[in-house]
């Protein structure tokens, strides 16, 4: 009949609407589409599940530190080759790709900042350098911002984010753990506060390091922490893992974390302990 026969229009046009890349961001969790300029305004986390993305290194600097300002050291320190490693692709190749796109940091970037006031000897995990992981580099980066901390008697942050040793580097590497352990043991008897802030994933050698050796270890929501990933664990013991395994929530059930905080609320929470912990 013709009441059902479409009326005959012009040309359907096939030019589609050009949409500025980046413009929105879907969450990874809930599947929400959120407008990225709202998403940046609220730290990078989702509105409507708290999802908290992973966000860059000089993010988390802009969010915690006085004006985003760090006083950045050991930035000429880097990584060699002493194994001549190779696997799909040299370790030298991955180090120098490594290097491009993380813009140098070597997996950390450390110095001296302020948080609201409080001078504290700073470091942050770069996940963008080889998944944040921890070689010989890192190590002594590390090492060196919690000797600062002694020196100039502040207190210790450390931002980690890390998928753990850097398996490349052997034994250099898993030899990290000690030494930062036994510099964070001489920090303690000085009775210098530190912080230790973990965000998703912090996992393996830094876990199992100083990113547990906090006198308060705080994390984010929703974060993947522990030695080994739930995959791992499963195919290993052979059996299926609890709900929420390895996750902040978990975590803090079991007595492992002191405080979940979310990202918004890291700076001030962050302060407030260093207030009643550190004699200013």
């Amino acid at each position: 009949m013709e009441w059902f026969r479409k009326a005959k229009s012009g040309p359907v046009s096939q030019e589609k609407k050009n949409i500025p890349e980046g413009l929105w961001t879907k969450c990874k969790s809930c599947g929400e589409i959120v407008y990225s300029k709202k998403m940046e305004q609220l730290f990078w986390v989702c509105p409507t599940c708290n999802y908290h993305f992973r966000i860059s290194s000089l993010k988390y600097i802009n969010l915690l530190l006085d004006d985003g300002k760090l006083e950045e050291f050991d930035t000429k320190l880097s990584s060699l080759d002493p194994l001549k490693f190779k696997d799909s692709k040299r370790y030298s190749d991955r180090l120098k790709a490594a290097n491009e796109k993380a813009g140098g940091s070597e997996g950390l970037i450390t110095g001296l900042g302020k948080m609201n006031g409080i001078p504290v000897s700073f470091a942050i995990m770069d996940f963008a350098f080889i998944g944040g992981s921890m070689g010989s580099v890192v190590g002594e980066k590390v090492a060196r911002t919690i000797e600062r901390a002694i020196e100039h008697e502040i207190p210790l942050v450390i931002v980690s984010c890390s998928g753990g040793a850097r398996m490349q580097e052997g034994i250099l590497s898993l030899m990290q753990m000690a030494k930062t352990s036994g510099l964070l043991a001489v920090l303690a008897e000085k009775k210098i506060p530190y912080i230790s802030v973990l965000t998703n994933p912090t996992t393996a050698g830094v876990m199992a390091s100083y990113a547990s050796l906090g006198d308060v270890i705080i994390a984010e929501p929703k974060a993947l922490l522990g030695f080994a990933g739930p995959r791992v664990i499963q195919q290993t013991i052979g059996q299926d893992l609890p709900e929420g395994f390895q996750s902040s929530e978990f975590f803090m059930e079991k007595g492992f974390l002191d405080k979940i905080v979310d990202r918004k609320d890291l700076r001030d929470t962050i302060t407030s302990l260093l207030q009643y912990m550190w004699k200013n």
